[in-house]
Order: C-alpha cells, then structure tokens, then sequence
C-alpha cells in the first residue's frame, strides 16, 4: 500500500521536534517567529501556523500572549522509570477461571455506589470531545432521505453503506476487505463475545495478555473458557515466546487474542516483527488469533507519520485471525456499533449474531457511514489525537509531580490511559479504597488478571480534560500513596 506524502507542516513540526528532542531548542527558549519560519523554509505563513499549532498541541511549546512560541519546560513525568516489565519468557500459570466476575463486579459496584467527585476508572473520552452535533445533524439527513428506516428491519449483516465505509478505512490499516466480509454488532464486546464462540467450546482454554481488560476476563467466565494469562510488556505487548512455550506445553488452547494497539491497561503497541511471528505460531498450531483492534485510531500522529497502522490480519492469508472493532473509544460510545471480520470463521459468527441479537438498527450505522465516509472524520481524529496527547502529558506531569519516589509509570504514544506501578510493592487495592472514601474512583490493577499479579499497579484515566479538579485528585492520590508507605 502506498504511503501518502506527508504534509509540508507536518515533515517542519518533525524538524523542530526533533530540533528539541536534540537540545538544539533548549526549554524555554523562543521558537524562531513564524516570519522567520516562512522565510527559512520558503513556507506560506499559514502552514508556519501549523506547524506551531501542531507542535503545541503535541506539548512541545506553549504561546505566550505577544511574544509567540516558547519550548515548554522539560516534563518531570520523563524523569520517572517505566513500568517494569513481567518476566517475559515465564511459563504461563495454569489456565482458570477463577471468580474474575465477582471480583470485576465487587469492585464496580462500590464506584457505582459512591457519590465520586473524579472518575479516574474508566477508559473513554470526556462527551465534549466527540463530534455530537456533527453525528445529529447525520442522523437528521438520514431521516430526511428515508423517514421509513425506523420502522424496518435492518439487514442482518448490517447496513450496507456501513461495511462500505469500514472496508475502505480497513485499507488503511493494510486490509483488504469487502462488504461481505464484515459483520456490524454491538460494540467491540459483542464482537469479541462471537470470536470466542465460533472458535471455541466451553472448557476450551483462550490465552490471553496479562494484564489484560477485565471485561474479556468475565466474558470469557460467562462462556465457561479458562483463561491463559500470557506475560506482556507494557514496551512491546505480549510475549511471543512465551506464546509459543504455551501453545507448545498447554493442550486445548483454542486461541489467542491480543490488543496489538494501545494495549488495555499497558497502552503497549506491538512492533510489526512481533504481530507477524504471532501470526505464524497461531498458523502453524492452528489457533485462532483474535485481534481486538478498539484504540488504532487513536495512536500518536507522530506514530503514524513513522510507521503506518498495519494490523495483523493484513498479513493472514488463511484465514486464521478474526478481526473486531468498534467506534465506542474514537467517535461516539453512545453508538454502540462495532464489527467482526472473521476469516474462516465467518459463517459460524453471521449465524451465532443472528440467533443472539439479530441485526444492529439502521440510524446508527448510517449517521457513523456518512460522517466517517467524509473528510471530516479525519480532521476530528486529528484534532482528538492532539488533544489526547495534551491530557497524557498532563496526567503524566501531575503523576511525576505528586506521587513518592519510586513510582513508576510508562507513558503510551497514544490512548486514553496511564499504567502505573507504585512505589515498594505498595496496595493499589488499599489505594483504591482510600480514594474511594475520598469520593476519587481509580482502577486498581488485581481487576485486570485473573491470578495474584499487579497488585501494586493502577490504571488511570486521561480522557476528560485536566481541570483544577482533576489536579486536585491526583495530589490527594500522592498523598495517599505516601500514608500507605508510611503504615508497611
């Protein structure tokens, strides 16, 4: 597939980055003028604009009223040491299913029950940042044109116009898709539900990353599947090897399914070598590989301007990789609308949608068609990707800033969340219930395994916009962080 040119401003924005990158711009140093900027680089002054806007949207610099651009203060967040990795080339603990549900519920239940002032929890946009009023008024245009769309029965498959539209972005990602091969359902879980059931049987055991969303762990306890927790690093994602010593050593392994993109919690991505040889063991042992692709859209610009986005089912040609999405983290949770493409396996999961939940409605799916088929969805996910960026840089300062020495935490290039690990194997449980009592909602890190790992690790959420409030909580997180260390 052809990589597009890059844009003038964008190929100038890594210039100057790197310029900074390289303490050529030291912190707090004026930016050359845009003037200066047009004339060295032989640039209009709106693209010098750009360049700047995009650079400060990055963090980079920040604009001082009439004196331009400055090179912001270098990020205490930086000096923090990254998550440590688990012991990558460890045997797997025995596959389970041990109470996931009632643990994940517990824990929901008291957040749910607590009148929170800052939800900390969850993994999703602030609802000022997705584009509302673009999606109503294309709700409003499908109406017009079809007023009787309410009142008939979608096509099982979904809409038409939709797996258009979704087979042409999934050309971005390296896919060749058609129409016919994408089943629209209700969310990314809903896809991913299907996945495990077309591929396996109750008592069939799913290797899974560890850690990894508990909302895969109790769905796969509601099926009756055992989970395989497999090591993965919050750098590079889930252990090939250590797949492989499973796929060797553990009879009944059905499949594997992994987040390649922004990892939920690590926020890891997968390098290209790594998704490949994946693939490869999942062909050569003839397992499924489900490939969870929910936050691709939302990876850094400068990410995608040095490697475009290549899922791993770009590279199956048997077959063997089913493909689940949703438009619940990028554009809009209210929608409600993810898909499958599943390979060999695609009959089984059209037939197993249609005995489950029949089709998804039509207004949804056409008002996601017409505004992700325009120029416009690409414009907002700009624009959301920067703002993201903005919000990590923040959380990550206020993290850096606040809590004790010794905490750790790796900052994705991309995504809604942080994933940090305390200081001296500190209780992120203990941690949790102390915030609550505060009226603050965190995520502890024993939700995202089934065994008795990442006890001392929470996942934190960058998605609403870091007001004076959200400051607040996470002193008083610091506060709390050091009153444990305090009582060990």
């Amino acid at each position: 597939m052809p990589i597009p040119t890059q844009p003038k401003y964008q190929h100038l924005a890594d210039h100057y980055r790197s310029a900074i990158q390289a303490s050529s711009l030291l912190p707090g140093q004026r930016m050359p003028s845009l003037r200066e900027v047009v004339r060295q680089h032989t640039v209009s002054l709106s693209t010098a604009m750009q360049v700047c806007r995009l650079l400060e949207s990055e963090g980079w610099l920040e604009a001082r009223p009439r004196s331009g651009y400055f090179v912001r203060p270098a990020q205490a967040a930086a000096t923090l040491p990254p998550v440590n990795d688990p012991p990558m080339q460890r045997a797997p603990d025995p596959a389970q299913y041990l109470g996931i549900h009632a643990k994940v519920s517990e824990y929901l239940a008291l957040g749910r029950m607590q009148r929170f002032k800052t939800n900390l929890s969850i993994a999703r946009c602030a609802p000022e940042l997705y584009p509302a009023k673009a999606l109503q008024q294309a709700a409003q245009r499908s109406l017009r044109l079809d007023p009787e769309q309410l009142v008939r029965a979608a096509p099982p498959q979904g809409c038409l116009e939709f797996r258009e539209v979704l087979a042409l972005r999934a050309l971005l990602a390296g896919m060749r898709l058609s129409a016919s091969d994408i089943q629209v359902t209700n969310g990314c879980t809903e896809a991913l539900n299907l996945a495990l059931r077309a591929v396996a049987q109750p008592g069939d055991t799913i290797a899974v990353e560890s850690p990894t969303f508990y909302g895969l762990l109790q769905t796969l306890e509601s099926l009756g599947l055992k989970a395989l927790e497999i090591p993965t690093s919050p750098r590079s994602g889930i252990s090939v090897d250590a797949v492989e010593l499973a796929l060797r050593n553990t009879p009944g392994i059905k499949a594997v399914v992994v987040v390649s993109y922004l990892q939920n919690p690590t926020g890891s991505i997968m390098p290209s070598a790594h998704k490949q040889a994946l693939l490869r063991l999942c062909q050569q042992h003839d397992v499924a590989l489900i490939e969870d692709d929910t936050y691709s859209a939302l990876v850094d610009d400068s990410v995608l301007r040095m490697e475009p986005l290549r899922a791993i089912k770009s590279w199956d040609d048997s077959g063997h990789v089913v493909y689940c999405a949703s438009l619940h983290k990028c554009l809009a949770p209210g929608l409600r609308l993810g898909w499958i493409s599943a390979g060999r396996w695609q009959a089984r999961v059209e037939m197993l949608k249609f005995a489950a939940s029949r089709s998804n409605e039509r207004l949804a799916q056409r008002a996601a068609a017409s505004f992700i088929g325009s120029p416009a969805y690409d414009r907002y996910l700009r624009h959301l990707r920067a703002t993201l960026a903005t919000q990590r840089t923040q959380t990550a300062q206020a993290v850096a800033t606040y809590f004790p020495p010794g905490t750790r935490l790796t900052v994705p290039r991309g995504g809604l969340s942080l994933w940090i690990e305390l200081p001296h194997g500190l209780s992120a449980t203990a941690l949790f219930h102390a915030a609550l009592a505060e009226n603050t909602v965190i995520a502890p890190g024993t939700i995202f395994t089934n065994s008795n790992r990442f006890e001392s690790h929470l996942r934190v959420n960058c998605g609403w916009p870091f007001t004076p409030e959200v400051d607040r909580a996470f002193a008083r997180l610091g506060e709390l962080v050091g009153e444990l260390a305090k009582t060990r």
